[in-house]
């Protein structure tokens, strides 16, 4: 079972192997890339010569059977169209041309090798998040919702305050997840130049629509309005805050025409990653995840419970692939980690912790479920804390400590591990339910 005090002491040895490696890559002129020996060259071009040769084989083969007797007007024009068909201008943008990619070509961001070529494989710890994602694969329609839709239409089931809870959560996280998804299809993967890294990206992607299909599942099987929850990102001030920063912060890479390569462009992506992994799933994430999963361990909504535990599973890892990125950016490029930037990112921080502490408060005017706002003010400060620490920058609520020591063991949870004592006996949609 891993503790926080395991993980903060595995934390504090990797932060202090990156920055070893950071300061020795600061204190010495960037080592030239490694340039092809002579005969990699003249086996490249022999290469390009011979597919070329290939290429006009079979564009000539096309044209021939183009002319064919019998066949028909369609196929003789798609054949014909083959034959004109040159594969050189995909093959421009590669600079090796025919050359095989080697481990050291292979960067996190501005790399021209081919990345299509999965292997061999530079991030290891990237292609292993792959496949515990996949191993850690699931599904909401496994969780049985049964006994949360008859507490939730219990007038005694939960109290006006555990609604309010549960409401703001769904009413969140049922869009946060799309503006994450959004920020990964539409900027980060096009903008990371290493396929392995891309690969979990594709496994992220995935995991948000699983989300999202969650808080659906939970919606629709409770028979909340649709309309409300969906729109709170948009109507209600301690959740629009939160979505408002993170757009403010991200909105920029979904530009198509944003390219990185300059020190400027580079900043902005990684201010991009830092908004999006270290704040949005890093910090805006925690208080409702805090709230829902004290609630199941009430034994009550066990089933919303039981999603969110595996949703913050997921969560986590994607938070460790973002400070994963986030640091080998640093440690290929130390010129972008100016003293200045890390005052921003600082501010950053600080900015997504106070808008978590206001929707702390606004969740939870009261105590309730075993905490209060001014305790999950202390938890608040303890991770802003921890996300300083694992980008390699100082603590800035010193002394602050974790009141829900429990979280730790949930977020250790494995699938076949059932912390609420669940079980998928039978399922059914929330519309196949009567009412009456």
């Amino acid at each position: 079972m891993l503790s926080w005090d395991e993980f903060d002491t595995e934390e504090a040895v990797k932060e202090t192997a990156r920055q070893d490696a950071i300061s020795a890559a600061q204190t010495k002129a960037a080592a030239p890339v490694a340039q092809p020996t002579q005969a990699q060259v003249a086996q490249a071009q022999a290469a390009q010569v011979s597919a070329a040769a290939d290429a006009q084989a079979v564009n000539t083969a096309f044209a021939a059977a183009a002319k064919e007797a019998g066949i028909s007007p369609e196929l003789a024009k798609a054949r014909a169209s083959l034959a004109a068909l040159d594969p050189a201008p995909g093959l421009q943008e590669l600079e090796m041309g025919a050359a095989r990619i080697q481990v050291d070509e292979k960067r996190m961001i501005n790399c021209r090798a081919d990345l299509n070529q999965l292997v061999p494989f530079k991030y290891d710890w990237a292609w292993q998040k792959y496949l515990d994602g996949c191993s850690n694969h699931w599904m909401p329609q496994e969780v049985n919702m049964t006994a949360d839709i008859a507490t939730w239409k219990s007038k005694d089931g939960l109290t006006d305050d555990e609604r309010r809870i549960v409401m703001r959560s769904l009413g969140y996280f049922s869009t946060a997840d799309s503006l994450v998804a959004n920020n990964l299809v539409l900027a980060i993967y096009r903008l990371i130049t290493n396929p392995e890294c891309r690969q979990y990206i594709l496994r992220q992607s995935f995991e948000e629509a699983i989300h999202t299909h969650a808080y659906q599942y939970c919606i629709e099987s409770l028979g909340m309005d649709e309309g409300e929850i969906f729109n709170m990102y948009r109507e209600l001030p301690s959740v629009a805050n939160k979505a408002a920063w993170s757009l403010k912060h991200t909105q920029t890479l979904g530009d198509p025409t944003f390219t990185t390569g300059t020190p400027e462009t580079d900043q902005e992506l990684l201010r991009n990653l830092v908004a999006f992994y270290v704040v949005t799933e890093g910090i805006f994430f925690y208080c409702g995840f805090s709230q829902i999963l004290s609630m199941g361990r009430r034994n009550k909504m066990t089933g919303v419970a039981e999603q969110f535990q595996y949703i913050l599973r997921d969560e986590s890892m994607h938070l460790n692939f973002g400070i994963d990125v986030i640091n080998q950016i640093k440690l290929e490029n130390p010129h972008l980690w100016t003293a200045e930037f890390q005052q921003e990112v600082i501010q950053m921080i600080l900015e997504g912790t106070e808008l978590e502490i206001q929707y702390a408060r606004d969740s939870m005017p009261r105590g309730v479920l075993g905490m209060n706002a001014a305790m999950m003010e202390e938890y608040l400060h303890f991770i802003a804390n921890r996300r300083c620490a694992q980008v390699g920058l100082k603590e800035q609520f010193p002394g602050a400590q974790n009141p829900f020591p429990w979280m730790s063991e949930i977020m250790d949870l494995r699938k076949e591990k059932n912390f609420f004592e669940t079980r998928v006996i039978e399922y059914q949609t929330g519309g196949a339910l009567s009412w009456d």
